[in-house]
């Protein structure tokens, strides 16, 4: 079957009970009908993730990039394809494990046991192209309805900033990513650069760029500013307030909120009531609110100066106090790539050893990131005026991971059901609503004997409050 038309198998499952009113002899069978692909392209499959990467998509991704396999082999494209997502899901185990998850449950079907060196080939044939081209596909802000969970005053909320992820440290690798230097030996493996614009209302990529360390984040955040659209508004951090960056968003027709260093000189051009004022950025118009913010807890106070600037310049609508607390959702960004980087990969180096490899890796962990959280971003669109903070992205992970050793929802049923398996799981163990808390961004656990920045350290989180006090700007 060249077309890799769906074929059904029934499984059947034996399971002893030995309850105390049953005899030890009752036996119970429960049969469910696995789904999947014919012939050789069955293990092509990402469990029920599939539904929001179906067959017909990894078929065009791989056309369009001319991916497509010369001849049928034991691997086809579209297999390997689903062969990698997957990898993303299980970090933990080799190539050779991820296929074995990935067929576990197909038994009774004739098919391939690749070898390990066999799977390396096929990775390197089919290359990051169509991985890249799945990535442009699917992101983009999940489609929710408007409300405050997403939206500030009508503006889609997000936000950039970047991070670092760990490489292998190959001789192939260190010709593209280096090591970084510090003053306690620099970083142990090659690291790469990743940039990213995420809703913050459900944390979806809206797009993502990276590369060697060895350029800077103002480097590449130009390359994101294509995705920006009015009727957004971009919160980004102190380390973007550049002139040039700042223009540059604002001719896209997207507003901002940015952080300044509270030392930098703005010129005062008119007062307002709020206590904002208005000044320039470069060529740009922009309102600044400086603000003096008190976090309370039970352990005593912090206090912190604020320096924001923002297009937004109508201080009616936009009243300074409400600009200072929406910065805070800024925050957003930094737990989507928690989620990436250590519920998904457990902190682990990534697993490709030459560049090219890792773009297929990084393109792909960022599909399937994208694809739990469309998930999660479903399962809360059915139930109206839940927050999408609500939903717990490990039970999204670990039931994708489960669909997948069970290879269930691999293709859907005539009945749409938006939650599906992974919703359903998401919904019954809803997150309770999000509290204010603090604790100290600190290492928990040192790389030697000795203690994390010392002995002292009070490593508890403090449910918190906090107050907000608008600063009048100095006279000129």
């Amino acid at each position: 079957m060249r077309s890799g038309a769906p074929v059904e198998l029934a499984v059947d499952q034996d399971s002893r009970s030995q309850g105390p009113e049953a005899p030890l002899s009752g036996q119970s069978a429960i049969t469910r009908a696995v789904t999947v692909a014919g012939g050789r392209f069955a293990p092509g499959h990402l469990g029920e993730l599939t539904q929001l990467v179906p067959f017909e998509m990894v078929d065009a991704a791989l056309s369009a990039t001319r991916a497509v396999q010369s001849r049928l082999r034991d691997l086809p494209s579209r297999v390997v394809i689903y062969l990698v997502l997957a990898a993303c899901l299980f970090p933990e185990v080799g190539y050779p494990g991820v296929w074995r998850k990935l067929t576990g449950a197909l038994v009774g079907l004739p098919l391939a046991a690749p070898t390990a060196s066999a799977l390396a080939q096929a990775r390197r044939r089919v290359g990051g192209k169509p991985l890249r081209w799945l990535f442009d596909l699917l992101r983009g802000p999940a489609a929710t309805p408007r409300g405050p969970q997403t939206h500030w005053c009508g503006l889609l909320m997000v936000a950039l900033d970047g991070t670092t992820m760990t490489v292998p440290d190959t001789p192939a690798v260190l010709t593209r990513y280096t090591k970084q230097a510090g003053n306690h030996g620099g970083t142990g493996y090659p690291q790469i650069r990743l940039l990213a614009l995420v809703a913050c209302g459900t944390r979806t990529l809206i797009d993502a760029v990276f590369g060697p360390t060895t350029s800077g984040e103002t480097t590449y955040a130009p390359r994101l500013l294509s995705s920006l659209r009015p009727g957004m508004i971009l919160l980004a951090d102190r380390n973007f307030a550049a002139r040039k960056l700042i223009a540059g968003i604002a001719a896209t027709g997207s507003e901002v909120l940015v952080r300044l260093k509270n030392g930098r000189r703005m010129p005062v051009l008119a007062r307002y009531g709020d206590g904002s004022y208005l000044s320039t950025l470069g060529p740009v118009r922009v309102r600044v609110v400086d603000c003096e913010i008190t976090v309370t807890t039970t352990a005593g106070k912090h206090t912190g100066l604020y320096r924001l600037a923002t297009t937004l310049l109508d201080h009616h609508r936009h009243p300074a106090a409400e600009l200072a607390t929406l910065y805070h959702q800024r925050w957003e960004i930094e737990t989507a790539y928690l989620e990436l980087k250590s519920t998904i990969l457990g902190g682990r180096v990534l697993r490709a050893r030459t560049p090219e490899g890792v773009e297929q890796e990084i393109y792909a962990l960022l599909v399937v990131y994208q694809l739990l959280r469309t998930a999660m971003a479903d399962a809360t669109s059915t139930r109206p005026g839940t927050d999408p903070d609500r939903a717990g992205f490990t039970i999204a992970w670990q039931t994708a991971r489960d669909q997948i050793i069970l290879a269930a929802g691999v293709i859907a049923d005539t009945d749409i059901d938006l939650a599906g398996a992974i919703g359903r799981h998401v919904l019954a163990a809803l997150l309770p609503a999000r509290r204010l808390r603090v604790s100290p961004r600190i290492v928990k656990r040192a790389i030697s004997k000795y203690q994390a920045r010392g002995p002292r350290i009070d490593r508890t989180s403090y449910k918190a409050t906090t107050s907000i006090e608008i600063l009048a700007a100095a006279s000129p």
